[in-house]
This record gives C-alpha cells, structure tokens and sequence, in this order.
C-alpha cells in the first residue's frame, strides 16, 4: 500500500513535467507551421494524452474485461467535460469560437449518441459496429487535416496566444519526451490507484467508473490545465473534445473490434447523462461563447453529483 502511494506521487510528478513540455512542444509545432492550436489540441494532444484510455480499454478487452473497457470510456469523457474544462474555467475563462459550438462540439455529442443506439440494439457493441466507429474516427481526422490545410493555403495567422518559438527539433524532443511522461504517468497513477483501491475493497465496476476512468484522464486534466494557464484556451478545449471523440470511435471501436462489448443498462445511463452534460455545456456558453469561473464551479458541482449517484448506484 505504501509502495502505491509513492507511485501515484511519482506518477503525478511525471504528468505535471510531461504535459508542460508537450503543450509548449505541439504549441511550437503550432505556430511554425501555421496550424491553428485548436486544430493541434483537436489531434496530437487529444490523442497523445487519450493514449492512457486507449492502453486501458484495450487491454480490458483483450482479457474480457469490456464492462471495465466501456466505463473507462464514457467515466473518461464526462470527468473530460465536467472537470477538466471545469478547472481550466477557473484557471481562466475559456472563450468558444461559433464554429467549434457550431461543429466540433455537437460532433462529439453525436458520435456519443451513436454508441448509445449501437449499445441499445441487442445490449452490445459488437465487431461491426467497433470497425464502423474507427472508420467514423478516420473520416474526423482527415476532416481535421483539410481544415488545417485549408487555413494554411488562406494563410489565416494562428490564434494570437503565448507561444514560445522553439527550434524544430527541441519541439520534437519536448512533444515525443513529453508523451512518454504523460502516458508512463498516467499508467502508474491508474496502476497504483487501483491497488489501492482494491485493497479497499471496491468493485471493479465502481473502479472502472472512477479510479479507472479519472486516472486515465489524468493527462487531459493536466495538459489542458498547463495549456490554460499558458494561455493556450485554444489547446485545452481542442484537447477536451478531440479526447472524447478519441476515446469513443478509436479506443470504444478498437476495443470492440478484439471483443464485443456486452451493455448493460447502467452503461446506456451514463451514456444518456454523458449526452444530457455536453448539451447542458453547450447551453452555458452559447450565448456569449465563454465558459465562465462561475460556469466551471457549476460544472465540478455537477460531477461530484455525478460521483455520489454512481456510488449509490453500486450500493444499492
């Protein structure tokens, strides 16, 4: 026990290091190359810091564990919305463009509903369906590349935000050195969290909602939050709505591409809640498309919410 609570220590030591350099790495990449930071956040930090859920859900699903591969997706993407996005508001209030309330943001709500009715039809997500949501994942990046190309080519200038001007090759040794802290981090804190946790006598369906899931998000809180507070907002919301469209076509869709993931119906619940948040923040920023401190506390408020429901949930 106290051996798991000195790798949970070292664990957060390597995910706080790693992300700042990986932020101020792809953030670099970024403005050398004229990419906006939210189309970077969008894919190379959503996917580097969604690496953790990716190893998890996959290696669940590989040894049959899909009710904890599933709950490590849709635990990840809540915790994602409420408290990642919710912390780096209290940072400082992130501004939303019209065009990711307008695009980006109902597609993750989408690609959400869509595995809620593939779970809802026969209660499992089998091969098919698994190969249809990376599919869907392939078609979201090449849609993120073109638009990237195509700011390019109009030779739009990037979000005016703080960004150091690295050589390329430091920024390659920061991005690549930076993903191997977050990731080795973010498996030790979830490794030695669910030591600890089972020597508390938790379920492994309670642990796959909340030790699980928390932890493998750990990277996204962390990058998103070193990004807030460089003034990067653009990064860390990128990096919040690419994760979630990551974690279910690629990691929800791989893992039930190995193995068909059984759905019960607390797993189609927490899809509906997961729906019924990103609409609830949506409605918050609409109107003057900033997510506000107040916002953000709203927003903790619910997730803690959230944690007691589960909690009684399992109880009863």
């Amino acid at each position: 026990m106290i051996l798991a609570i000195i790798g949970v220590i070292i664990g957060f030591v390597l995910l706080v290091k790693g992300a700042d350099f990986f932020v101020e790495g792809s953030g670099s990449v970024a403005k050398k190359f004229n990419v906006p930071v939210f189309i970077i956040g969008m894919t190379i930090v959503a996917m580097g810091t969604s690496a953790p859920e990716c190893a998890v859900s996959i290696s669940a699903s590989l040894h049959g564990s899909n009710g904890m591969a599933i709950s490590n997706v849709i635990g990840s993407n809540i915790f994602n919305l409420l408290v990642v996005c919710g912390v780096c508001a209290l940072f400082q209030p992130l501004e939303i463009k019209k065009e990711t309330l307008k695009r980006e943001f109902p597609f993750s709500v989408l690609v959400a509903v869509i595995i809620g009715i593939m779970g809802l039809i026969g209660m499992k997500v089998g091969h098919v369906e698994g190969i249809i949501l990376v599919v869907l994942f392939a078609v979201f990046l090449y849609g993120m590349v073109r638009i990237a190309r195509n700011t390019r080519k109009a030779g739009e200038v990037i979000e005016e935000e703080e960004i150091k001007d690295l050589p390329l090759w430091k920024c390659l040794v920061f991005i690549g050195g930076g993903l191997v802290a977050i990731v080795i981090g973010g498996q030790v804190v979830v490794n030695c969290s669910e030591t600890i946790a089972r020597g508390f006598g938790l379920s492994e369906t309670l642990i796959g909602l909340t030790i699980c899931s928390i932890g493998t998000s750990l990277p996204e809180l962390v990058t998103s939050v070193v990004a807030a507070k460089k003034n990067q907002a653009g990064m860390a919301l990128g990096n919040v709505i690419g994760s979630n469209i990551f974690n279910i076509l690629l990691v929800g869709g791989l893992a039930s591409a190995i193995s068909p993931i059984a759905m019960n119906m607390n797993n189609l619940i927490d899809i509906v809640i997961l729906v019924i948040v990103s609409v609830y923040i949506m409605a918050l920023v609409w109107k003057k498309q900033l997510l506000t401190r107040a916002g953000g506390v709203s927003m903790l408020v619910v997730y803690v919410a959230y944690m007691v429901y589960i909690c009684v949930r399992e109880v009863l």
